[in-house]
């Protein structure tokens, strides 16, 4: 019962982000045909809209739009790759930049949050690391555990928050990436469901990973 009830834990907890790694995958093969790179779409896009001093990067730490440093950055695969997956993610970085550029009333809602979900997950991580040191000095094994519900309350708490601006998300692909691709007919029609489901992916990678972390523990 308990290991039945630990498989459906780990497949909820891993199974949306092995879902964004599969999708991303599968289209990520490159298309000689494809005008540019998605890190030259993005540098495009970034100038047809008229976003100011934001720039594009390649980077290794998972693609996002960091509005501080005014960054659209990308992975290398999509960075440099001329794939589905490449110009979607590409497209949806973008559509953040845009949404933070006309400063949205849900971009505003992310720039408060974000910082309370990083804190959140901090103390999470802490208190959870600190758990088995707490039941070994007290030497009472309930205290660990207790702590560590403690410590899972708030790492869900992070998830909590992370599906607050999931809005963000859907917009930046739905009402940004995908009509900006379409009607800009950067991709053809027939390019147009593969894109739309990475740009799915792309809106849940945030929610997913703040999952994954979970098993970390």
């Amino acid at each position: 019962m308990y290991v039945v009830l630990i498989l459906i834990v780990v497949a909820i907890v891993l199974g949306p982000s092995l879902w964004v790694k599969r999708v991303l995958a599968k289209h990520g093969k490159n298309i000689p045909t494809m005008p540019g790179t998605g890190g030259e779409l993005a540098d495009h896009l970034i100038k047809r809209f008229g976003l100011g001093d934001v720039k594009v990067e390649q980077t290794e730490l998972g693609d996002h739009y960091d509005d501080n440093d005014k960054m659209v950055r990308l992975t290398a695969p999509h960075f440099q790759g001329k794939s589905l997956s490449a110009i979607a993610v590409a497209a949806h970085e973008v559509g953040h930049a845009i949404q933070f550029h006309r400063n949205e009333p849900i971009a505003r809602l992310r720039k408060r949050l974000t910082p309370a979900a990083i804190t959140v997950e901090r103390v999470a991580i802490f208190i959870l690391m600190a758990a088995p040191a707490v039941a070994a000095v007290l030497k009472v094994p309930q205290s660990g555990l207790l702590i560590a519900a403690v410590g899972v309350i708030a790492m869900l708490s992070s998830v909590f928050i992370q599906l607050l601006v999931l809005p963000l998300e859907f917009d930046a692909s739905f009402n940004k990436a995908l009509p900006i691709l379409i009607d800009g007919e950067y991709i053809t029609d027939d390019q147009v469901e593969a894109v739309r489901e990475v740009l799915r992916a792309a809106a849940w990678t945030y929610v997913a990973g703040t999952l994954a972390s979970l098993l970390r523990f």
